[in-house]
């Protein structure tokens, strides 16, 4: 108990310690001391004295002559990847609005995590590098896209609309020509909606006068557009195989226009949108059908819509989760039935005008070599018909535009139209979740009935393998459903920084697990996950398991050693544990030192250094069993804490047992059991051999001298037998006579 509230004690001087730094954001100053100015600009010497709020900052050559500017991509917009945690970017731009260099100096995403390392991102990220976004501010092209880097999605591509909707703000501010006076403003004058159109109509008249735009697409034209753009591996790969099939038939349509919005969602679920929006507010419905997704599922991972993005007057901006509500169905009569129907607010930093054209911008992902996507974008444009707004006044004079800092974000909680989206989820996972269940169920029966099994080793060890099979083959290589100590310090991370059960609801299988494991923490503490449920833990048991057959030397590590080895993976876990709440994505790099995502969830499809890592671990358990498990995991450690407060003991001992027996001892796989014969639970991964020796009348001494009291006894009760006679020689036997 005294360890426990010592452990208490360390962790809230640690959390006290982050909540302290997290607490301060540099500033662009504080970053450009840390860069170079060759860096951000060809040719540059230094920085000059910042200028302005938001802050640029002058870059200079030898001379002392001004090249460009430098600028941090968050003072302009914002910039909130996978981790919800800004991601910085020092971005240099000469006067003319073309970018000159790039630098990341800030991000909290686990892009390690995931195998990508940092410089490929960027690679992807510096093809902005020479871009001229001076014609995109002045609405004579389309915001540019970044390859997306598969893995990174969202953050590459947060990144990139962070570098060029900064940009173009900058650029439209008037202030990288020194002169805000001679910024670009918009001459006409903001069309107004017709509060008199309100009336309903069904979904033919919509589609007919416009008021419904669609994109409606085949495998065989996706499949043309990406052979024309050079990319014949992903052309190569179709979503099915009938070049005919229907790709996708993509719908939009703004709900926030009231005639609109009455026909398509309906007069009460209309009301509801409309009372929640802000004055000049616009809410977009998007609804699609075919093999492809427009949503995807980045947005369940890390909250962000990847596939699809609002354009307007060269800008850009893809919707998050908070953004969007689930449609079941469109109210216009006549209307299909779509798979998919989203209805997403613009956020109020978003300069977003309804009467003006716009794009919604489909991004189509396909495989391409090896892990890579190949990607190419489909425009949908949309123009409010003239219906739906009053005469356009006369233009006023030009205006000149004064640029200022973004507001802050303001998320828009919308009502969901039907159940929310983890339902939906655990929904298209029906199948897999009954088959973990029901795998969990045969494990808690496996536990319950643990002694009719150990009085039958052949039959334990027939389940015991099957079991381990299931969880490496399906649990692990099929449903990657492999348990990390990123889950745990996610989990602890969320309690501080908002917690929310959908988050981790949206997981379906590994929500099950966790709550399987933390039940059984309470029973058996971690050997039920440890020994039976972790693929890595399997496949580390049937490398051993062969590591005996081919007859390799097996080493008994010395208890001495053995018991200063275990602590290791405690102070690995708690060392990640402490970081996590100063960085949970440098937590996150760390604890790659768990080979779970090579070996198990990417199947060693990763680059080499990874591999190394994985083989580092699984070469040793060849001579050491569970070597990994034994000292190192951080995982194990973490459940171990908690299993400390287990409530029964089902493992049993005879009084024999450390003394003077120690056979159990000896045989242990992982030496859970001391030398004076008590079981340490924080190390066993109940496989039950223990249990099997217990049981054996000839291997165990104490059940050996239980059986030869026994059959001393079932001897002398014995009834004794009467005595044979010799039989006379003279007597012939009785057939003789015949």
């Amino acid at each position: 108990m005294e360890a426990l509230k010592r452990l208490a004690a360390l962790l809230t001087f640690a959390l006290c310690l982050a909540l302290g730094s997290l607490a301060q954001a540099k500033t662009l100053g504080e970053f450009l001391a840390d860069a170079s100015p060759a860096d951000l600009f060809p040719g540059a010497a230094s920085f000059g004295p910042a200028e302005g709020t938001p802050p640029l900052v002058p870059v200079l050559d030898a001379g002392g002559e001004r090249l460009g500017w430098v600028y941090l991509n968050t003072d302009y917009t914002t910039s909130v990847g996978y981790s919800g945690k800004p991601i910085r970017i020092l971005v240099g731009i000469d006067p003319a609005g073309t970018v000159r260099g790039l630098k990341l100096v800030e991000h909290h995403e686990p892009i390690v995590l995931i195998g990508i390392p940092e410089p490929e991102v960027m690679a992807a990220l510096n093809d902005l590098i020479g871009t001229d976004l001076g014609s995109v501010a002045a609405g004579q092209a389309k915001p540019p896209q970044v390859d997306i880097v598969s893995g990174a999605t969202v953050t590459v591509l947060v990144m990139g609309d962070s570098v060029v909707r900064s940009a173009v703000k900058l650029i439209r501010s008037g202030r990288l020509s020194g002169d805000a006076a001679t910024a670009a403003a918009p001459l006409e004058v903001r069309r107004e909606l017709d509060p008199a159109k309100t009336e309903v109509r069904d979904w033919a008249s919509l589609v007919g006068d416009g008021s419904v735009r669609s994109l409606q697409l085949t495998v065989g034209e996706v499949s043309q557009a990406f052979t024309e753009a050079g990319q014949p591996v992903a052309a190569a790969h179709p979503e099915t195989a009938n070049p005919d099939d229907r790709f996708i038939e993509l719908y939009v349509a703004p709900v926030s226009v009231p005639a609109i919005g009455r026909s398509l969602l309906g007069d009460a679920a209309y009301d509801r949108l409309a009372s929640k929006l802000r004055p000049g507010q616009a809410a977009i419905l998007v609804a699609g059908d075919g093999a492809y997704s427009f949503k995807g599922s980045a947005y369940v991972r890390g909250g962000i819509f990847d596939r699809i993005e609002l354009l307007q007057d060269g800008q850009g901006i893809r919707f998050r989760d908070r953004n969007h509500s689930r449609l079941n169905a469109i109210a216009a009569a006549g209307a299909p039935r779509l798979k998919e129907i989203g209805l997403f607010v613009v956020p109020e930093d978003f300069a977003f005008d309804v009467t003006e054209p716009f794009d919604i911008q489909l991004l189509v992902q396909r495989a391409a070599d090896g892990r890579d996507k190949a990607t190419i974008p489909f425009d949908l444009g949309y123009t409010l018909p003239e219906r739906y707004l009053l005469p356009a006044p006369p233009p006023p004079a030009p205006a000149a535009v004064a640029a200022g800092p973004a507001p802050a974000p303001a998320g828009l909680a919308e009502e969901e139209e039907g159940p929310p989206l983890w339902v939906s989820i655990w929904e298209m996972n029906r199948v897999q979740i009954g088959v973990v269940v029901a795998a969990l169920l045969a494990l808690t029966g496996i536990f319950f009935f643990q002694n009719t099994l150990a009085r039958r080793p052949r039959l334990l060890k027939g389940v015991r393998y099957t079991y381990l099979a299931f969880t490496l083959v399906w649990l692990g290589w099929y449903a990657h459903t492999q348990l990390s100590v990123v889950n745990i310090l996610t989990f602890f991370n969320a309690l501080v920084t908002g917690f929310s059960w959908e988050f981790f609801l949206t997981a379906p299988l590994v929500f099950i697990l966790w709550a399987a494991v933390a039940a059984g923490l309470l029973f058996w503490g971690r050997g039920p996950f440890c020994g039976w449920l972790c693929p890595f833990g399997a496949l580390q048991e049937f490398a051993s398991l062969a590591a005996k057959k081919l007859r390799i030397p097996q080493i008994q590590v010395p208890w001495s050693l053995h018991e200063r080895l275990w602590p290791i993976k405690y102070m690995i876990f708690l060392g990640l544990f402490g970081l996590s709440f100063y960085s949970l994505a440098h937590a996150e790099r760390l604890s790659e030192v768990e080979p779970f995502k090579t070996a198990i969830v990417l199947r060693f499809d990763r680059e080499l250094v990874f591999i190394g890592i994985a083989l580092l671990w699984l070469l040793p358990g060849l001579f050491i069993e569970r070597f990994f498990c034994r000292y190192v995991c951080p995982l194990g450690a973490a459940l171990a804490i908690p299993g400390r407060l287990r409530m029964f003991e089902w493992l049993k001992r005879w009084p024999e047992c450390g003394s003077p027996c120690h056979r159990c001892a000896n045989e242990c796989p992982v030496q859970a059991i001391h030398p004076e014969g008590q079981i340490n639970v924080n190390e066993c991964i109940y496989c039950m051999h223990c249990q099997e020796l217990y049981h054996s009348e000839t291997r165990c001494p104490h059940m050996m001298v239980v059986k030869a009291r026994r059959d001393k006894i079932a001897a002398s009760n014995a009834p004794s037998a009467p005595p044979v006679l010799p039989r006379d020689p003279r007597r012939k036997p009785a057939h003789a006579h015949s």
